[in-house]
């Protein structure tokens, strides 16, 4: 039997030693976007979807998960390119981005609303007339109010890249509503008195994560939040960040196929 010194024996473990690299998730998100990813006091990108989307990358398989912080209208040419492996920002599924885009199964229902100041004066889209609108740029309610702005009678749509400037501009008199995702809107001006929701815009919507056309991860996602609703996960998590148990009705707690274009 040949004894080699512990040095060599050492060298020799080195030697076989091969570095397992992390297998990591690059996730786009409009940070900024309450409830669903921004900055808590630490600077720590929180929310209900970072939650979310950590939770399903880990039943995927993978060790990590990268937020990149992009405008919500550049996820779209992001994932689209490949720069990141999927994208969040409480994105609507809708037939015309399911022609370039593929979405997991939806696990939150939606629709949008119209925000104002209380002293406005306004109570709903009926007061809309000669008012300047604020939307966030690329969104569903972007798209609402650009195919009704006529019927509306808006004087203006201003574009913004996210919910904080836009009621930032809403308070400052710069805009007198802001048509955007109820939710979102709802849990920001929860401990504002001087705003108020004053009418929910009936549209149907539902939210997943969004991802390259025809992409694999599709099937991979959808099999993970089936995991999600069945165990409990998703229902929690909705509770956590709205204080409320989802309806059992909605995508939050029903399983679903992955929509098709």
């Amino acid at each position: 039997m040949i004894r080699l010194p512990l040095a060599a024996l050492a060298m020799a473990a080195l030697a076989f030693a091969v570095p397992v690299e992390a297998k990591s998730l690059t996730v786009g998100a409009n940070v900024g976007n309450v409830p669903w990813e921004f900055q808590d006091a630490n600077s720590e990108v929180v929310g209900f979807e970072v939650e979310l989307v950590k939770e399903v990358a880990k039943r995927m398989g993978y060790d990590d998960v990268a937020i990149e912080n992009i405008p919500f209208n550049g996820l779209f040419s992001a994932v689209q390119s490949g720069r990141i492996d999927a994208a969040i920002s409480s994105i609507t599924i809708t037939k015309k981005r399911l022609e370039s885009v593929s979405f997991a199964q939806p696990y939150y229902d939606s629709d949008q609303s119209l925000s104002v100041l209380k002293a406005s004066g306004i109570e709903g889209l009926s007061g809309l007339k000669g008012k300047v609108v604020g939307v966030d740029t690329g969104s569903t309610g972007d798209i609402y109010a650009t195919e009704h702005e006529k019927e509306l009678g808006l004087s203006e749509i201003r574009r913004f890249e996210g919910l904080s400037p836009a009621m930032l501009d809403l308070a400052a008199g710069r805009i007198d509503g802001y048509i955007s995702d109820i939710p979102a809107v709802a849990y920001y001006i929860k401990d504002k008195p001087d705003y108020a929701v004053v009418e929910r815009i009936k549209t149907g919507e539902q939210y997943s994560v969004m991802f390259a056309k025809d992409s694999p991860l599709v099937a991979q996602a959808t099999t993970a939040l089936t995991a999600l609703k069945q165990d409990g996960f998703l229902a929690n998590l909705h509770e956590k960040w709205f204080g409320t148990a989802p309806d059992a009705s909605t995508s939050t707690v029903t399983v679903a196929d992955a929509p098709k274009p």
